[in-house]
């Protein structure tokens, strides 16, 4: 895929590097705050509490069942057991996520970003594997048991700066994959917009409470962060049907 080594190799590689090191030398221990789990719209629905931010998990089944099924049933090109393990985690973040959202707290959200974790880590050896190199999807296991870590750390020690660290080095090596290499099938277009959807998830789970008084209390800015994330996971569902499909009309 690459042919050799060159200075955009050396950024992907410094990335993980400088994260980890930053967090280890340069940040000060970050415990979780207790203010993280005061969510805005925390009314219940049927006996359910906080029925916006735990209903909204269901969403998440979508791309997780659909791409599971896609990538177990026809085995689509390119790093398909990275591409398991990523709707797989879509699947757990619905029941992670939704076991915390009904009783917030760091016990419960430690499920909630295992998951994610998961997620995360299996998506970043995805996108190594189709933009880099193919031979790096035999280094999943250890790429997800890196992000476990950082949440096992994160609960025996109260200090999320490696679990940060971790999201700094997926989000930032996907970018300079998809600015700076040329994917494997040329499928840009769905890594972009599942991109842009998480970025949006993430804007709006910041303006939480903003959102939520703005919409006259219909829906708060963490339940949209849900949908935005779940539609984000679509896009990438979409690109393996697409894969698929494509390689099933060549045959």
């Amino acid at each position: 895929m690459t042919a050799k080594w060159g200075w955009k190799h050396c950024i992907l590689c410094a990335i993980p590097v400088a994260a980890g090191l930053g967090a280890l030398v340069f940040a000060d221990p970050f415990p979780q705050p207790p203010s993280y789990h005061d969510f805005a719209d925390k009314r219940p629905l049927a006996g359910i509490p906080n029925f916006g931010d735990l209903s909204s998990n269901l969403t998440f089944l979508v791309p997780g069942v659909l791409g599971l099924g896609l990538c177990l049933r026809r085995q689509p090109d390119g790093a398909f057991r990275a591409w398991r393990v990523f709707f797989a985690g879509f699947v757990l973040v619905t029941f992670g996520s939704g076991y915390y959202h009904w009783a917030p707290s760091n016990a419960t959200l430690f499920w909630d970003r295992l998951a994610m974790a998961i997620t995360f880590t299996a998506l970043y050896t995805a996108l190594l594997a189709e933009h880099v190199e193919p031979r790096l999807e035999k280094l999943l296991p250890a790429i997800v048991l890196v992000g476990v870590a950082t949440l096992l750390y994160w609960r025996w020690v109260d200090d999320l700066r490696f679990y940060f660290a971790l999201q700094a080095t997926v989000f930032t090596s996907a970018l300079v994959m998809l600015l700076g290499f040329a994917h494997a099938f040329g499928q840009k277009r769905y890594l972009v917009a599942a991109l842009a959807c998480y970025t949006a998830a993430i804007g709006f789970d910041f303006f939480d409470a903003a959102v939520f008084q703005a919409t006259g209390g219909l829906i708060s800015g963490h339940t949209i962060k849900h949908l935005m994330a779940a539609i984000a996971g679509s896009w990438g569902y979409l690109m393996l049907r697409a894969r698929a499909e494509g390689a099933a009309g060549r045959a």
